[in-house]
């Protein structure tokens, strides 16, 4: 009998190092995903502090939109540690139920070891320990355990419950206004690199509240961390007029921190589904791009003439794309006559006095947007 116990010892001490161990392995993956996803929350809670009290003036990376899909990202992670653990454990379980049965097993065979060694005795001790045998075999294989579960029910997993989800998680300002695009969808662009074969790459844009136009590779928030491959930032950037389904939208990419102000402003060809669509996304940016900063006169034949508000400095007149210029032949010595300027598509007539101001672009030919 010893024999047989000794090792039935063995495996059951090795059992347990092997549940100490698993158990705290997984339980440290756990959280740690759990302090990740809630450091990304009250950052998220911090940057929706500062939309409000600086009016979104705030860098693309702070953006409360960009921020709200990084924490889906790294909940998503927490949700998957989680319910690896819990698989674990449901494992871990039903192998403890496995290992109650082999224990009881092997208890029943060194009875039954020691009932065969002592047949020899008297007939008195055979029907003692043949009792000892009787009584060990009444016992169920799943005695032990079936009591156990019901002892500590309220520390095992129940493996009928489903795995948790993220759309079952709520976490605090998912649902706040800086959080909710003012309008999100595909949008063709044209390549820059003029010897690229590419033309026209399609992708998922936002326009986000704080004002940022951001360009995503999709709209999948879990299988990749969402970071922006361009941020425009629309106070700052020139739009230009409709075209049909295209539009053009000129400035500078930050969405690269620091490095992004040492380059220069771009211009960018966007191509939507429909002219209607091209028109709503124009609209929406305009109204973003001029919701804050100074607003430039300018005297227009049509009021409703699409010309974005820029800086002084860097007055652009928009025109859509296939434009004529007409410009008088003589001019008055007294005073500078005026340069029309007329789109083929638009049938408007935009007038801007001759400017000789250094670094002015007014009184040059208008740039193609």
């Amino acid at each position: 009998m010893l024999p047989i116990l000794a090792r039935l010892h063995t495996e059951i001490k090795n059992k347990s190092k092997e549940l100490q161990s698993g158990a705290a392995k997984g339980a440290k993956e756990v959280e740690k995903a759990r302090n990740t996803t809630q450091k990304h929350i009250e950052l998220l809670g911090q940057q929706t502090a500062n939309f409000e009290s600086t009016g979104g003036k705030m860098h693309s990376h702070e953006d409360p939109y960009v921020v709200q899909r990084q924490v889906l990202y790294r909940l998503n992670k927490q949700l998957l540690e989680e319910n690896n653990s819990r698989h674990d454990l449901i494992s871990v379980q039903n192998n403890f139920s496995t290992f109650e049965n082999h224990i009881i097993e092997v208890i029943q065979q060194a009875l039954m070891a020691f009932n065969q060694l002592v047949g020899g005795q008297a007939q008195k001790n055979q029907q003692l320990y043949g009792d000892m045998l009787g009584a060990a075999q009444r016992v169920p294989l799943d005695f032990e355990w079936a009591n156990f579960t019901v002892r500590n029910a309220h520390l095992l997993i129940d493996p009928s419950e489903p795995d948790r989800k993220v759309d079952a998680v709520r976490f605090p300002n998912e649902d706040h206004k800086s959080t909710k695009p003012l309008i999100e969808g595909t949008l063709s662009r044209k390549s820059r690199n003029k010897l690229s074969m590419a033309g026209y790459t399609t992708s998922y844009y936002v326009v986000t509240p704080s004002k940022f136009l951001h360009e995503f590779k999709d709209n999948d928030n879990f299988r990749t961390d969402p970071q922006p491959q361009i941020s425009i930032y629309l106070p700052d950037a020139v739009i230009g007029a409709t075209n049909g389904e295209k539009f053009n939208v000129k400035g500078k990419d930050v969405s690269k921190g620091f490095g992004s102000k040492l380059s220069g402003s771009s211009e960018i060809a966007f191509k939507a589904h429909t002219a209607e669509d091209a028109a709503k996304w124009s609209e929406i940016i305009r109204i973003a791009a001029g919701a804050t900063g100074p607003s430039v006169p300018t005297t227009t034949s049509d009021p409703t003439s699409p010309v974005s508000p820029i800086d002084e400095k860097k007055r652009i007149v928009s025109q859509p794309p296939g434009y004529t210029e007409e410009h008088p032949a003589t001019t008055s010595a007294a005073a500078p006559a005026p340069i029309q300027t007329q789109g083929i598509t638009g049938g408007q007539t935009v007038e801007t006095p001759t400017s000789t101001v250094p670094g002015s672009a007014i009184g040059k030919a208008p740039e193609k947007i």
